[in-house]
């Protein structure tokens, strides 16, 4: 099978991609609006992108009508967010927030999600995120224009709350603890509850 991205819609491409780059982590972002509006929501085209300085990537696309998400809008009046981490035992609640609110409402409050303050970012974290990552906007690029265009959001990480349940006897995260979910195709997720090891060449 081969495919011409350059014949396919936008949205034809973009049902193609997720269903081939995967497992994908999500990021599930507090932002906060210039009026304190609370906003969260979640990301799968997600990665860390080097360690100096420590910096993460995440990309909210645009809405089907072309507008940008609430994410978004938030962070270019406010160049803060947390990225959370999602556990198995988040799922349901981190799904509902992908819901389309009206901007301004709150997904803390909706789907009564516990939140925290946090400590170097006015954005509130999710309280039972097993790892969260205070970040400060380093930068936001856009890529393509209209429905489903990019905006790739760079932050740069200040402050991470990781859970003392996630940690393994050496202190550092055990990924059985953490039991994070990824995003497949369509609306399916996996679980890691698998693992294999392989030792790398140069070690």
């Amino acid at each position: 099978m081969r495919l011409d991205f350059t014949s396919l819609s936008a949205r034809d491409a973009y049902s193609w991609m997720v269903s081939t780059i995967l497992p994908r982590p999500i990021a599930w972002v507090s932002t906060i609006s210039a009026d304190g509006k609370s906003n969260l929501a979640p990301f799968s085209f997600f990665q860390g992108i080097c360690a100096n300085p420590p910096t993460l990537m995440f990309v909210p696309v645009n809405t089907r009508d072309g507008a940008k998400k609430d994410t978004t809008r938030n962070i270019e009046a406010v160049p803060e967010f947390v990225v959370n981490l999602v556990p198995f035992a988040l799922a349901e609640k981190m799904n509902a927030t992908a819901a389309l609110l009206p901007y301004g409402e709150s997904e803390f409050e909706k789907f009564g999600i516990a939140s925290a303050a946090s400590e170097h970012v006015r954005p509130l974290r999710v309280a039972a995120a097993p790892v969260a990552f205070e970040c400060t906007l380093d930068r936001i690029v856009h890529v393509g224009e209209g429905p489903l265009a990019a905006n790739v959001v760079f932050g740069r990480i200040m402050l991470a709350h990781i859970a003392d349940a996630a940690l393994g006897a050496d202190g550092h995260p055990d990924p059985a603890k953490l039991d994070l979910i990824g995003r497949l195709g369509g609306e399916l997720y996996t679980r890691t509850t698998e693992r294999f090891s392989i030792k790398r060449p140069d070690r």
